[in-house]
């Protein structure tokens, strides 16, 4: 069998969230190693501009608040790992968790997977994927200079991505299921964009198909209202959502609640003792990095109570 990697706490997911929680692990001298399948910062990291994090007042962009939390974290000792975990399972005194980078143990363990974007699950999408769909304004959007677009969803995200990507491209038709429902600072920089000739808003679009040739989106097949309409693009951004990274808890005694997120009492603790959750992934999150970040920290202290209680329970069994 091999090596077993010990430490006193491992966190899933490396997102705001977590690197919050272990920045307090770390400072109080909590052995912490955190294993991340996807980008260090999580959907945070890809965000292009963050405007209500509290303590900057110009904003931050995404990618810059995420690699100065990694830094603090890891100035404190933390040791994040690039791998994925498949496998959580109660030992106890100890959690095992399986993983592409072989198996580890930890008396504490927290859960901060994040989520990630929705599929729109029609035809095309996945054929195009990377070729024309994309989930990510940042990551994907200078590639489309002097190109249209169409960005699908009427939330925050969506707005917020639409209007980023009006950097780039010539014009945006931007193709909403039913109402827009981003908040009024977000809807009163996109009524300017629309008055700009930028971008324009389709109410009552439900997208059936994402189609094109030689590798090469070209056009999105929908229908307003009943009746069948087509538009050409370049490109086509897909923002409708999140779902929970909890696929590796499936057969797990961790209950989730009915759409998948982790459930945990007012200590941020799930069921199973010494297994705790905070951030996006959590059950009622706010699905905000403040709120997540303050998740963290308040876990990392509620793990560290855990942790003491743990000991001193060890101690009066072996005395």
């Amino acid at each position: 069998m091999a090596d077993v990697q010990k430490h006193t706490v491992v966190i899933i997911g490396a997102g705001p969230s977590a690197l919050a929680a272990a920045v307090y692990t770390t400072r109080e001298d909590i052995d912490t190693a955190l294993i991340e399948k996807g980008v260090i910062g999580g959907l945070a990291a890809v965000t292009d501009w963050i405007d209500n994090y509290p303590g900057f007042a110009k904003g931050i962009s995404g990618l810059d608040l995420s690699h100065d939390l990694q830094a603090q974290a890891e100035r404190f000792g933390a040791k994040i790992i690039l791998g994925e975990v498949t496998k959580l399972t109660d030992m106890g005194d100890y959690k095992e968790l399986e993983t592409t980078e072989g198996m580890f143990q930890a008396k504490a363990v927290l859960i901060s997977t994040g989520s990630s974007y929705k599929s729109l699950s029609v035809a095309g999408e996945q054929e195009f994927y990377g070729r024309g769909v994309h989930y990510c304004a940042t990551c994907d959007g200078a590639f489309y200079r002097d190109k249209k677009l169409a960005v699908v969803g009427g939330g925050n995200s969506a707005v917020q991505e639409g209007l980023f990507l009006t950097k780039y491209a010539s014009h945006i038709d931007m193709l909403v299921r039913s109402e827009l429902k981003a908040s009024e600072i977000l809807l009163h920089e996109l009524d300017r964009a629309v008055k700009a000739g930028k971008i324009t808003v389709h109410l009552g679009v439900e997208t059936n198909e994402i189609a094109g040739v030689d590798n090469k989106v070209t056009k999105v097949l929908a229908t307003q209202n009943g009746k069948p309409v087509q538009y050409d693009v370049d490109g086509v951004f897909v923002f409708i959502g999140l779902y929970p990274n909890t696929e590796f808890l499936k057969g797990s005694p961790i209950k989730l609640d009915e759409r998948g997120f982790v459930l945990t009492n007012e200590n941020l603790q799930t069921n199973v003792p010494g297994v705790f959750c905070s951030g996006d992934v959590r059950s009622h999150a706010t699905m905000q990095i403040a709120s997540a970040v303050g998740e963290g920290a308040t876990a990392a202290l509620k793990m560290r109570e855990y942790l003491e209680n743990l000991e001193r329970k060890t101690a009066a069994t072996t005395g």
